[in-house]
């Protein structure tokens, strides 16, 4: 990769989101035995634990030392509203430790650890940092660092995700996707049997490989997945990396969709409809997060569609790094009248044309535009 535009970010970006995934399936097994000390709501009502902020500082801090912190810009979900209450001290702790926890590992990933610890005031300032407004002009990293955290909760699926936004455009995307196997035949089996199984009998090295990080560099034509980095192995580049496609399959009746778990922001009336109306007859893959976007890269389906109810607005780090990771694999991602997605309006995606459509190739895209345009009239959207 030396020498190539992009080549130290994307490098960067794949170590650090490796890291971030171990941290995060750390701190799952103790949510989901534990329950929910590590988790609190935000004002919106939406779950954020100890794992956001955690994965937060974490990338914040790797990303500023490695490039400089005067020449980062970072749009991120979280900020430290929520930890700065009189009420959060244990919470911070937390924090504070397992950010600690996570960068003392960083040579593993051939990444540099503090020389010391960092002190509660050095955390808080780097989940802070990530507070840029972003836009059309210059370089902004987008990070999502627990997307999906009701999955994420409930000891299910969701995903890491990094991208850099250069000028408007997103030029790469990391996803990492710490329950979601690397081979589709363990697809069907939930991430916590294979615990149980593991404990019963040892596995072989891979045969449980229940975690994924996919990356893609815009304009290379090529999406690549690596294993996890496990026990003691040090991560050395390309960690095994082998090329994703997207499906080969274009007829809506053999097509499988993919959809959002929770109905809260998303029409699943209007989405059930539209997949009758186009033909789709296969159950539909519910999974929470970009786990989607990973779904259609590497071919286990071949359709996602979200329509969002009134009044949300789809933020940037729930797709940039998605998108980018889609279309390098041969996929199309536009909105529902069929233009690209737009990221150099900031953190939410503008001017979004009713909702967004993720396909496997262009023919079945096409397709799905055409029964969108035809089912508007008549929903009730």
């Amino acid at each position: 990769m030396e020498g190539e535009k992009y080549a130290k970010e994307l490098d960067v970006a794949v170590r650090v989101v490796h890291m971030a995934c171990s941290l995060c399936q750390r701190l799952q097994q103790g949510i989901v035995s534990a329950g929910s000390d590590l988790v609190k709501s935000k004002e919106d009502d939406s779950p954020v634990t100890v794992a956001d902020w955690s994965v937060q500082a974490t990338v914040s801090w790797i990303l500023s030392e490695f490039f400089g912190s005067q020449n980062v810009s970072i749009i991120a979900e979280e900020d430290v509203q929520t930890l700065s209450k009189a009420d959060s001290a244990s919470l911070v702790e937390a924090v504070v430790n397992t950010v600690n926890e996570c960068l003392s590992g960083a040579p593993k990933y051939g990444l540099k650890s503090p020389p010391r610890a960092l002190n509660t005031s050095q955390v808080l300032e780097a989940i802070s940092r990530c507070n840029s407004a972003g836009g059309p002009k210059g370089r902004h990293w987008v990070l999502d660092p627990v997307d999906g955290t009701l999955g994420f909760v409930r000891g299910d699926q969701y995903a890491v995700a990094l991208a850099l936004v250069e000028d408007g455009k997103v030029v790469i995307g990391v996803l990492g996707c710490p329950n979601y196997p690397m081979k589709k035949e363990l697809l069907s089996y939930h991430y916590q049997y294979h615990e149980t199984m593991s404990r019963l009998s040892p596995p072989s090295d891979d045969m449980w490989e229940r975690g994924c990080v996919m990356y893609a560099k815009r304009g290379s034509g090529e999406a690549w997945m690596q294993p996890p980095i496990l026990g003691d192995k040090k991560f050395v580049w390309p960690n095994s990396a082998r090329l994703v496609r997207v499906s080969s399959i274009d007829d809506p009746k053999l097509a499988t969709c993919c959809e959002p778990v929770e109905k809260a922001n998303s029409d699943h009336s209007f989405t059930a409809g539209l997949a009758h109306s186009v033909g789709l007859r296969n159950q539909p893959l519910r999974v929470y997060s970009m786990v989607k976007y990973a779904a259609i890269a590497r071919g286990d389906a071949e359709l996602f569609m979200k329509f969002a109810r009134t009044g949300y607005k789809e933020k940037i780090w729930d797709h940039a790094a998605g998108v980018v990771i889609v279309e390098e694999a041969g996929g199309v991602v536009t909105d529902a009248g069929g233009r690209p997605l737009d990221f150099s309006k900031g953190p939410y995606l503008e001017g979004l044309d009713r909702g967004i459509v993720v396909c496997s190739g262009a023919t079945l895209h096409e397709k799905i535009i055409d029964a969108v345009y035809a089912s508007w009239d008549s929903s009730n959207l």
